[in-house]
């Protein structure tokens, strides 16, 4: 794992498959994903380097029920409150399977990476605190709002800090060798292609992704373009 200083405030962890993110502020700390099963103890040691430990983890949010984004929900969890919507609650309690994309859906150029994929370990089920709807406000970074952006999965959702001009928008947008796409390996694509029009009507200086390099610098221009295509 890396651990890749985005502002004073904000770290990435990158794993080799997929990123979580660490808020910090005052005492307490939030985490957005949590990487793969196993990846506990590099979260631990993130957690730690910044000078806390997993007893000031106040928030832990999933951005969807994927095994790469809860898998390792079940080992930091603690005492943080953990949230999630609620159509993917049940996936990350481990009362039912993720959702995958239908195959014969997705381009060829993508059906190729997916078949490529090496298995997930096993996820263990982790409990939910909070079930999310959407439009909620977090307390966290000046007030993170939830978003819905449903399909990717059906409980997809995005965390927007206006004050910082951030968005953490999960796997709805991707950044492949430095081209901003609409995410890969969704439910439903073109709700998916509705949520990435969405997020791009809002005014972002730094978006967080699940998979890739985060998108700085005028990231909103960046997004519209790509929902121009879309």
């Amino acid at each position: 794992m890396e651990l890749i200083e985005l502002t004073p405030q904000l770290r990435l962890l990158r794993f080799p498959v997929g990123n979580a993110y660490l808020w910090h502020e005052r005492d307490a700390l939030t985490l957005i994903d949590t990487g793969v099963a196993g990846s506990g103890k590099d979260v631990e040691g993130a957690i730690h380097f910044l000078g806390f430990t997993l007893a000031d983890l106040r928030h832990v949010i999933v951005t969807h029920g994927h095994d790469d984004h809860h898998g390792a929900l079940a080992e930091i969890a603690a005492d943080a409150t953990v949230m999630v919507h609620r159509a993917d609650a049940p996936v990350v309690r481990g009362e039912a399977a993720q959702q995958t994309p239908e195959r014969a859906d997705m381009p060829e150029w993508e059906r190729e990476i997916y078949d490529s994929l090496p298995p997930m370990p096993p996820v263990p089920a982790a409990r939910v605190d909070r079930e999310l709807e959407g439009c909620e406000v977090i307390d966290f970074g000046g007030g993170a709002e939830v978003i819905p952006i449903p399909g990717h999965t059906d409980g997809s959702i995005a965390l927007h800090l206006p004050a910082h001009r951030l968005l953490f928008a999960g796997d709805t947008v991707a950044n492949v060798n430095g081209q901003v796409i609409l995410g890969v390996f969704n439910a439903d694509r073109a709700r998916t292609a509705a949520s990435f029009r969405r997020l791009a009507d809002l005014d972002l200086g730094l978006v967080c992704v699940g998979h890739g390099d985060p998108i700085s610098g005028d990231a909103s221009a960046c997004l519209r373009e790509v929902a121009a295509r879309l």
